[in-house]
């Protein structure tokens, strides 16, 4: 009998001598052939030498071919390490997606048993309107259009050299003061307008002022060329031919900021398209105000007693409850709101570029977030007030602050002043963006830096939003009890 040991040894030994005969076939093999080159000249005694040369390079061809077929490794990593190149995650992607459906729909469920059916259209309709016989939101956007007719007004008065280029600036001034200050005093002092009809408002108003801003820029560009290239020529209308209602109202309803003399534009409308965006947007928006009544509003409810008792693990509790709706409400809103609804406008007014967002969900740093999930505003901030403020010698660090500032400002005004309340939570989050954008671009890189801007998006918006409604029940809803047990 052998034994397993002796086994093993004799077999290692044998696949040794297999390997080492067939390198030693090879090396003899290399040596025989030069040997034959360097006798060509021999003779017949060289041919025949060559030719058996020729059948050993044959023989041991075949034994390596065999050895080649017995071996099964490799130098390769393994599918998961981030050295690998491996890049097909899709079935991952889908797991996550049932995973997700599942937890959502277990969680669904649970409210549903507990608190019904919540979600009641009369109250859906009273989020806009107090009054069905008033609509001060919608009254005071009709009233936008005296702040336009004023911009095209005084452009058209440039461009024939009926005013100076300062008193244009100064009726811009005004003109841009006033689309901002006019609304908010409207909606502050008239309580008919709901929370929600004067966020709207302020929200036309705030795109409106943005526009006619870079109308007001553009315009004036297209001025300091034409005077550059012929300074002796007269000023007329006829050189700015887009100066027209048409133009300057394409421009007002188009999905972007920035103005243009010419836009580029589609061939034609297609139906199908416009079809498919509108049904996304019906479907998304009622999936919106689902979340809202039916998932957000039972947990602040609930949020309420712990925010005044202060009891820090059952507000954290409620925190970590309200950071999955309200985080699914957010990519709803963002899909509805820049996919959906601004190709659909897009499409309707065959506005050509489409780019209305990168990939965001990719970033790995603040900064790379905050340039690429909203490209209009990005682009207007690049165009009309990054580089402006450059040119004027201020500093990159310098000049990103005064962009997260004034977007900071735009957060709070488009929520303290529907609310009626300032308590610069809006403002204070923007703000805070600043030395989160310099950490995680410091400390975090990849994939760390990538969860640490979901991980913000996840949890600061429901901060902000627990916040907000903890002051508004405060002010206004405390001493009301039907309010109160509303809430």
């Amino acid at each position: 009998m052998i034994d397993k040991e002796d086994f093993g040894s004799i077999t290692r030994s044998r696949r040794r001598a297999t390997i080492t005969s067939a390198k030693s076939e090879t090396v003899k093999l290399r040596n025989g052939a030069i040997a034959a080159a360097s006798d060509l000249k021999s003779g017949p005694k060289a041919r025949e030498s060559l030719t058996k040369n020729l059948q050993l390079n044959e023989d041991s061809k075949q034994k390596c071919d065999r050895y080649d077929k017995m071996s099964c490794h490799k130098l390769q990593e393994s599918m998961l390490s981030s050295a690998s190149s491996f890049k097909n995650y899709r079935g991952i992607l889908n797991w996550c997606v049932v995973m997700l459906v599942l937890s959502n729909a277990r969680l669904f469920l649970e409210n549903l048993l507990r608190n019904g059916i919540l979600v009641d259209p009369i109250q859906v309709v009273s989020l806009f309107l107090k009054d069905p016989y008033s609509w001060p939101a919608a009254c005071l956007v009709i009233v936008s259009n005296v702040f336009i007719l004023v911009a095209l007004y005084t452009e058209r008065k440039l461009a024939m050299g009926s005013i100076s280029e300062k008193v244009g600036l100064l009726i811009y001034i005004f003109n841009l003061t006033i689309i901002l200050c006019f609304p908010m005093v409207v909606v502050l002092k008239l309580p008919s307008i709901t929370p929600v009809g004067g966020a709207f408002a302020l929200g036309v108003y705030t795109i409106l002022f943005l526009k006619l801003y870079s109308y007001k820029d553009v315009n004036r560009w297209c001025r300091e060329r034409t005077q550059a290239k012929a300074p002796s020529s007269p000023k007329n209308e006829s050189a700015y031919f887009d100066l027209c209602f048409s133009d300057m109202y394409y421009f007002v309803f188009a999905p972007t900021l920035c103005y243009e003399l010419n836009f580029p534009r589609s061939e034609s409308i297609r139906m199908g398209f416009l079809l498919r965006r509108l049904f996304e947007m019906t479907y998304f928006i009622s999936n919106v105000l689902s979340i809202v009544f039916q998932w957000m509003v039972p947990i602040i409810r609930s949020s309420m007693k712990p925010l005044q008792e202060m009891d820090y693990s059952r507000m954290t509790e409620r925190l970590l409850r309200l950071a999955v709706p309200n985080h699914l409400l957010w990519l709803i809103f963002f899909y509805w709101f820049f996919h959906s609804s601004m190709n659909f406008v897009a499409e309707l007014l065959r506005f050509g570029d489409r780019e209305f967002y990168r990939d965001w969900w990719n970033s790995e740093t603040i900064t790379f977030f905050w340039q690429n999930w909203n490209i209009p505003v990005h682009k207007w901030c690049l165009r009309h007030f990054y580089k402006p403020l450059l040119r004027r010698g201020a500093g990159k660090l310098l000049s990103q602050s005064a962009v997260f500032f004034a977007s900071a400002f735009f957060h709070e005004y488009l929520v303290s002043v529907p609310l009626r309340m300032f308590r610069l939570w809006a403002f204070m989050g923007m703000m805070a963006q600043l030395p989160l954008a310099w950490f995680v671009a410091r400390f975090l890189r990849g994939n760390y830096g990538n969860a640490a801007v979901w991980l913000s998006l996840i949890i600061g918006q429901p901060i902000a939003v627990l916040m907000y409604v903890h002051d508004y029940y405060v002010t206004h809803c405390q001493d009301d009890p039907t309010i109160a047990e509303a809430l």
